[in-house]
C-alpha cells in the first residue's frame, strides 16, 4: 500500500507528464521540417549504440490526439512537450515555416480540449544543423539566433500557453555535446565547451526576457539537470574535486540566472569563461524566473583524480557503488538523491531585498527505464512504479520541511528515442511498440489514473 496519498501533497499541486520533440515526433522530412543536430549525429555512423535513429519515433506528428489523451486518462493536469526549433524555422532564423506553427497550434488545442495544462519547452537540444554550420552554441550570434526564434514562438502561442521553459538541461547539451562529443553536434573539447555555456546562459536569461515582455500572465522557468554529489573520500582533495563536480553539475547555469555568476570560485577552470566575457554579459545572465525546473534521476559520488582537468573529479561508476539495484541504463537507484538536491536548490540566500531566489520548484524530469515486457497485453512494470513512489515519498519529505516544491512531472509519458542509446531503454508510463506503433498503458500509468482519482 502507497504510504502517502494524493491529497498529503497539497490540493494545487501539479502532476504531468514530459516529453520531447525530436524522441517522440518523428516525420522529420514532412510539411517543411528542417535538418537538424540530432538528424545529422544519428545518421552519422557509431555515433547511436544501437545504429537507430528519430526518423520515425513514436510518431506522435500523426498519434498526438491518442498520446495526448493518456495525459488525462491518467488524471494528470500538466502535458510537458517540446518545440522543435527546426520545424518552425527551418533554417534556424529568418522565413518561418506555416505548417511547423499548424502543426504545434493543433498540440496546443487538444491539450486545451482535454482540460489539460500546456507547459512548452522552447529548446530540447534539436538546434537546426544550419546554425550549427555557422558555430552553433559556440558561436556568440546565437544568442540573437535564439532571440528571434522565442519571438516567434511567444508570439504564436503566447494567448494560451502561459507556462513556459526556456531551456532543457544546458549543462548536458554543453558537456555531453560540446566537451565529450558523446551526443549531438559531437564536438570535445574545452574551447568548444566554455563558448557553448556562455552563450547558452546568455540565451537562457534572453529567452525569459523576450517571454516576459510578449506573453501576458506567463509563468516562466528554465530547467536544470542535477545529481546531489557526494565525495567518495574524507581527504581535503576528494572534498575539493566534490566542491568541483557539483558547480558543474548542479550550479553552472543556476546561479547566474540568480544573479549569482559562475561559480569559479569552487570549480577555478571556470574563470576560463572571462575569455568569452563582454561588458555588461554578467548581468545579462540573471533573471528572475518564476519557477525552477528540477531534473533528476541519480546521485553523483566522486572521488579525487589529478589527470580529470578542471573539476580533478571522477564519478565512480554506478555498477561499482555497491548498490543493490540499477535502472536499465546502468544508474544507481538512491531515492534520497531528490530530496537532499530539493534541500539544496532551496538553500539560495534570498535577494537583498529580502524575496526568495527560488521561490517554486518544479520537478520537471524524473523516471527510470527498465526492461518491460508484454505478458497477455499488458505491462507489468512493478520496478518502474517502485522507483517512483520511493521519490515521491522524498519529494512528501522535502515539501513537508518547508522546500517550496509544487509539482511532479514524469519522464517519460511515451517510451521513446533515448538519444544516444537508441530505443532500448524504455522510461515511458505508456509502452510502444515500435513496428506497430501499438501503445499499451503501463501498471505504472494506471497506478497514477487511481492515485491521482482520490477526493
Amino acid at each position: 500500500m502507497t504510504p502517502f496519498h494524493k491529497r498529503d501533497f497539497g490540493p494545487h499541486f501539479l502532476w504531468g507528464t514530459a516529453t520531447a520533440a525530436y524522441q517522440i515526433e518523428g516525420a522529420v522530412r514532412e510539411d517543411g521540417r528542417g535538418v537538424s543536430i540530432w538528424d545529422t549525429f544519428t545518421h552519422t555512423p557509431g555515433k547511436i549504440k544501437t545504429a537507430e535513429n528519430g526518423d520515425v519515433a513514436c510518431d506522435f506528428y500523426h498519434r498526438y490526439p491518442e498520446d495526448i489523451a493518456y495525459i488525462r486518462q491518467m488524471n494528470m493536469r500538466v502535458h510537458r512537450f517540446s518545440l522543435a526549433w527546426p520545424r518552425i524555422l527551418p533554417e534556424g532564423r529568418g522565413r518561418v515555416n506555416p505548417k511547423g506553427l499548424d502543426f504545434y497550434h493543433r498540440v496546443i488545442d487538444r491539450t486545451l480540449e482535454l482540460g489539460l495544462e500546456p507547459w512548452v519547452t522552447l529548446y530540447h537540444w534539436d538546434l537546426p544543423q544550419a546554425l550549427e554550420d555557422k558555430g552553433g552554441w559556440t558561436n556568440r550570434e546565437i544568442v540573437a539566433w535564439f532571440g528571434e526564434y522565442v519571438e516567434v514562438c511567444s508570439r504564436a502561442f503566447g494567448d494560451r500557453v502561459k507556462h513556459w521553459m526556456v531551456l532543457n538541461e544546458p549543462t548536458v547539451f554543453t558537456v555531453l555535446g560540446y566537451l565529450q562529443g558523446r551526443h549531438a553536434p559531437g564536438r570535445r573539447g574545452l574551447a568548444h565547451f566554455l563558448p557553448a555555456v556562455h552563450h547558452a546562459a546568455l540565451a537562457q536569461a534572453e529567452g525569459g526576457r523576450i517571454l516576459r515582455a510578449n506573453v501576458a500572465g506567463a509563468q516562466i522557468g528554465t530547467t536544470f539537470s542535477a545529481s546531489y554529489v557526494e565525495s567518495a573520500g574524507p581527504t581535503w582533495l576528494s572534498r575539493m574535486a566534490a566542491m568541483a563536480y557539483d558547480a558543474v553539475a548542479n550550479r553552472l547555469f543556476l546561479e547566474p540566472a540568480l544573479g549569482l555568476g559562475y561559480p569559479w570560485r569552487r570549480a577555478p577552470f571556470l574563470h576560463l569563461l572571462r575569455r568569452y566575457l563582454r561588458p555588461g554579459d554578467l548581468e545579462r545572465l540573471a533573471f528572475d524566473f518564476d519557477f525552477v525546473g528540477l531534473q533528476t534521476y541519480f546521485r553523483s559520488l566522486v572521488r579525487f583524480d589529478p589527470f580529470t582537468l578542471g573539476t580533478w573529479a571522477q564519478e565512480i561508476p554506478h555498477a561499482e557503488r555497491g548498490s543493490q539495484e540499477l535502472t536499465e541504463m546502468g544508474w544507481e537507484v538512491w531515492p534520497e538523491n531528490i530530496y537532499l538536491l530539493l534541500k539544496q536548490f532551496a538553500a539560495y540566500p534570498p535577494y537583498p531585498d529580502g524575496t526568495p531566489r527560488v521561490r517554486r520548484i518544479i520537478i520537471t524530469e524524473n523516471g527510470a527505464a527498465f526492461p518491460d515486457v508484454v505478458e497477455d497485453g499488458q505491462v507489468h512494470d512493478a520496478k518502474r512504479l517502485k522507483y517512483i513512489q520511493d521519490h515521491l515519498a522524498q519529494v512528501l519529505r522535502a515539501q513537508r520541511e518547508g522546500v517550496p516544491v509544487e509539482g511532479y512531472l514524469v519522464w517519460s509519458l511515451l517510451d521513446n528515442f533515448e538519444w544516444a542509446e537508441g530505443y532500448r531503454p524504455r522510461f515511458g508510463l505508456v509502452y510502444v511498440d515500435y513496428p506497430s506503433q501499438r501503445r499499451i498503458l503501463k501498471d505504472s500509468g494506471r497506478w497514477f489514473q487511481e492515485f491521482l482519482a482520490e477526493d
